[in-house]
């Protein structure tokens, strides 16, 4: 096992009703402003919004309103809220709703701090060195990114999908309320699944240390989101099933399944970027139909963690066997496993793949994945 420090400074605040406790945690932080960021006018219709706004009212904190943040978030939108935290003299941000609405918080949050334009910092040309402070709210169990500092946004004009991401924005405070939850499109749940799981088996796979406590601490994460995907599916109003899809999303990118690994890299997030970026495809979508792809090309290189995730997560014997499990279950939950479902025809593929190799730069894995490997991947998807 490789040494390691692991600190995670975020307050997580779960349960039903604390999205009432928002105020006084920002209150307590010193901040009297703040940037209310949201994305689809869900949350008005549902009354989350009059709720958090009271609630801001009652401690004593004004908002400044963003909405119609999207899913695949842009940097445009971005550099609206930049503007309006500026133009305000906010001194936080108030993230309300998925990963996507906390991604864009995170780089407002950033931005604000920054004399530049905000996507310097995502193209490595200006340094992250400081942030307003951040909470959020979560209506959507996903990406971790309520743990995480790690923002992912696309630029419109380029179809560059980067990520920025250090200490100064990770949220302060994240709310988990189940119930606030109940309210997420089947589509959205089993996408929100194969995101979590491709966050659990990129290290899981490629890592050149990684100790069996880590193994069986993934292993357990995994059969959590599928056992609670599946009783969602059944019945959405099961809140103890989304407490713990939802934490398991959590506990999935907040660094712990990283402690004592190393040699680890994100593939399936590098290529799956590019899908989101050029077809703004839904990022869980995109990464369902790659990550079978990329099983069947990698599941050589480390055959005995395939054979591993077979037994301890379907209950089957061999690498091929588990792949084609995983795949099944995809397709029976109703989450594309191939290029054509996302609308993508092979003439994409080179478009694609000239694409991928940004990422993989940005990821550090250029030498390993040339345009020519990427395309073997895709073509398993095709």
């Amino acid at each position: 096992m490789k040494e390691f420090t692991f600190y995670n400074p975020t307050r997580i605040e779960f349960g039903s009703g604390k999205e009432n406790t928002i105020g006084a945690h920002i209150a307590s932080a010193g901040a009297r402003k703040v940037l209310l960021c949201y994305g689809s006018e869900r949350i008005k219709r549902e009354g989350l919004f009059d709720t958090v706004s009271q609630n801001l009212a009652d401690n004593g904190i004004e908002y400044i309103e963003l909405g119609g943040i999207v899913s695949n978030p842009v940097i445009s939108k971005v550099r609206e809220g930049v503007e309006l935290a500026k133009q305000h003299n906010v001194d936080a941000i108030l993230s309300v709703g998925g990963g996507s609405v906390l991604d864009s918080a995170k780089a407002i949050a950033a931005g604000a701090h920054y004399n530049g334009n905000v996507w310097d910092l995502f193209a490595g040309k200006g340094e992250l060195s400081s942030a307003l402070p951040l909470f959020a709210i979560l209506t959507l169990a996903a990406t971790g990114s309520e743990m995480n500092p790690y923002a992912v946004v696309t630029n419109e004009e380029t179809h560059e999908k980067l990520s920025i991401g250090n200490d100064y924005t990770r949220p302060v405070v994240s709310v988990l309320s189940p119930a606030l939850m109940a309210g997420v499109s089947r589509d959205y749940l089993v996408y929100s699944a194969a995101d979590i799981i491709s966050h659990l088996i990129e290290v899981y796979f490629t890592a050149t240390v990684q100790p069996a406590i880590q193994s069986r601490l993934v292993e357990a994460l995994l059969n959590t989101v599928i056992e609670t995907t599946q009783t969602l599916i059944a019945n959405p109003e099961d809140e103890a099933a989304r407490g713990e899809f939802a934490w398991a999303a959590t506990l999935a990118q907040n660094g712990l399944i990283l402690s004592g690994c190393a040699g680890f890299s994100y593939p399936n997030h590098a290529i799956e970027h590019s899908l989101s970026a050029l077809f703004n495809v839904p990022h869980g979508a995109g990464l369902s139909v790659v990550m079978p792809a990329w099983m069947k090309w990698y599941k050589n290189r480390n055959t005995p963690q395939f054979d591993r995730f077979a037994k301890y997560v379907f209950g089957l014997s061999s690498a091929d066997d588990g792949i084609a499990a995983l795949e099944k279950w995809f397709e029976e939950i109703g989450t594309p496993t191939r290029l054509e479902q996302l609308n993508i025809r092979e003439a994409d593929l080179p478009a694609i793949v000239e694409n991928v190799q940004i990422n993989v730069k940005a990821f550090g894995i250029a030498s390993d994945y040339p345009p020519e490997v990427v395309t073997e991947i895709l073509m398993h998807a095709v």
